[in-house]
């Protein structure tokens, strides 16, 4: 997985995360807890605060 990948990064966080309060999540827990993936292999400099965004809300959206 890579950092654009963001539907694969949503369901593979909430695998493992399933209990996670994801709308209050601060973005420091969530880019740990992305990087930490099994199956992430992307640069975790290469991160951005609109990206996180944009996983964070996907994964909103996911839960509704």
């Amino acid at each position: 997985m890579q950092w654009g990948d963001t539907m694969d990064i949503v369901f593979a966080l909430d695998e493992a995360h399933p209990d996670a309060d994801v709308q209050l999540l601060r973005f420091t827990d969530l880019h740990r807890w992305i990087v930490e993936l099994p199956d992430f292999d992307d640069d975790p400099e290469k991160s951005s605060e609109g990206i996180l965004e944009a996983i964070q809300m996907a994964w909103l959206a996911e839960k509704d």
